[in-house]
């Protein structure tokens, strides 16, 4: 039975029930990362989550609410790699919280502890939204979770370091059970390799890349540019030259791109998770990569 219990459509995001009085206060900028945070400390921590599983995490408010919870936290959980750059250095900035400020022992950034790929040539904001460090959409590939969950157990331990042996342990019993989930997502993904895909953002690289799959074209003209109707059917014309199996969009995304595509091209549109909370299968870490693996394997029958 899972000891926490997440709550949907707060008007701060997520927050995991725990203790009391918790040994510390984290306010996490996604809900990945609140999920990691609560599988690490358990009870020593209070989690609020920024983003709600339905938003896209590039485009936010930092709005009082969320200013006021940045100011009472010991530690801040985030991705990092540009991807709250719209918000984020404000939110920092606004709360007057020393302890989370860049540099800082309650500044935590996620990207720091993963090779990130598709790092651009140059930076010409032309080309729609280009992350200088790379694509910050590493947690979709579960793997990169176990560096991050390690750096992050000691973050944890050297904020509150009464409860260090506390957050080890859990650590350890988490990479256990991680390391156990890739390796049996692994064995049921295997019929999804070397199968070419259309994806709607280019948020869905890591996974590709873990499973073997192929992404073939992308539905926006420029990364992070709404396509117009003549561009997705150019699309289309390409796709009858280079047929792939399905389109795939996330949850936070309009659908209506991906399902214009699917129906003129004759494929399945799939919407997946992109975070703990955005399916009802996906309620927690775990349950993310499960609804992924399978929505994936239904639609490629």
């Amino acid at each position: 039975m899972k000891r926490y219990l997440i709550c949907l459509l707060l008007p701060i995001g997520l927050w995991w029930h725990s203790a009391a009085h918790a040994a510390l206060n984290v306010l996490a900028c996604e809900p990945e990362w609140g999920a990691l945070v609560a599988e690490l400390a358990g009870d020593k921590a209070a989690i609020h989550v920024a983003t709600t599983p339905r938003q896209d995490p590039h485009r936010i408010e930092a709005r009082p609410s969320l200013i006021a919870r940045a100011r009472n936290a010991d530690l801040l959980v985030c991705n990092g790699a540009e991807l709250e750059i719209g918000w984020l250095p404000l939110l920092q900035r606004e709360s007057g919280n020393p302890r989370v400020q860049p540099g800082q022992p309650g500044w935590f950034e996620a990207a720091q502890y993963v090779e990130l790929i598709e790092k651009p040539s140059s930076l010409d904001r032309s080309a729609g939204d280009v992350h200088a460090a790379g694509n910050p959409h590493f947690h979709v590939d579960p793997r990169n979770l176990l560096p991050v969950a390690t750096a992050l157990a000691a973050r944890l331990a050297e904020i509150d370091a009464a409860n260090a042996a506390h957050y080890q342990h859990r650590l350890t019993d988490f990479r256990q059970r991680w390391q156990a989930a890739i390796t049996r997502w692994e064995q049921r993904a295997a019929p999804l390799r070397g199968m070419p895909v259309a994806v709607q953002h280019k948020n869905w690289s890591y996974l590709l890349r873990w499973l073997g799959m192929k992404a073939v074209i992308d539905l926006e003209p420029k990364s992070g540019v709404e396509p117009s109707a003549a561009y997705l059917a150019e699309v289309v014309q390409r796709l009858r030259q280079t047929p792939v199996r399905m389109v795939l969009r996330a949850s936070y995304h309009s659908p209506r791109p991906a399902q214009w595509v699917a129906q003129h091209s004759g494929i399945a549109a799939v919407e997946l998770p992109f975070t703990v909370g955005a399916s009802e299968q996906a309620t927690d870490l775990f349950g993310v990569y499960d609804d992924i693996i399978e929505r994936l394997l239904e639609a490629s029958q």
